[in-house]
């Protein structure tokens, strides 16, 4: 199937649901730091970043693709966080960083995220599948220690994240 078939296959609500979920990011990451953080989206996602963040007062920059799953969502019902990375789209940096976000629909909140650099991504997730894709699959279960438990966060945990990596891309910068 050709990604612009498996794209119409997606359910209509789809990419809604990802824009509700992106939108529910950046406005956690701000109220969670009192404004601190600051969201620009894209207004065309051809180059695989959803969101940049960056910190009031600080000209560093962090580069975010939003892969979003819901907990209605036969795979997180299971306890399983499933999402694929076009290769194609996809291309390591210093300033990118995979944000996999799992979505309780009931509650409007965030269940869990993993921040991952896209370098470690890279690296960690191997060689694309056959359809050019990068996987990525992790345990939602409390205590389970797959190999992508080092970049797990609850949702408090995640702006103090995002506000970390900043840091780190203000002291390589300077």
């Amino acid at each position: 199937m050709s990604d612009d078939a498996a794209y119409l296959d997606k359910s209509p609500s789809a990419a809604r649901m990802g824009k509700a979920a992106e939108h529910l990011v950046a406005a956690s990451c701000i109220l969670a730091t009192e404004g601190e953080l600051n969201v620009s989206t894209s207004l065309v996602d051809d180059e695989g970043v959803d969101l940049v963040f960056h910190r009031r007062g600080s000209s560093a920059t962090l580069a975010v693709q939003v892969k979003a799953r819901m907990s209605t969502g036969v795979q997180v019902r299971e306890g399983r966080f499933l999402a694929n990375v076009r290769s194609q789209t996809f291309t390591a940096r210093s300033d990118l960083d995979m944000l996999f976000v799992a979505v309780d629909v009931e509650r409007g909140a965030i269940m869990a995220a993993w921040l991952v650099p896209s370098r470690a991504f890279g690296e960690m997730a191997g060689e694309p599948n056959s359809r050019g894709r990068l996987r990525f699959s992790a345990s939602l279960k409390p205590g389970s220690g797959d190999r992508w438990t080092p970049f797990r966060l609850t949702a408090a945990e995640l702006s103090r994240r995002v506000l970390d990596r900043l840091a780190e891309l203000e002291r390589v910068g300077s």
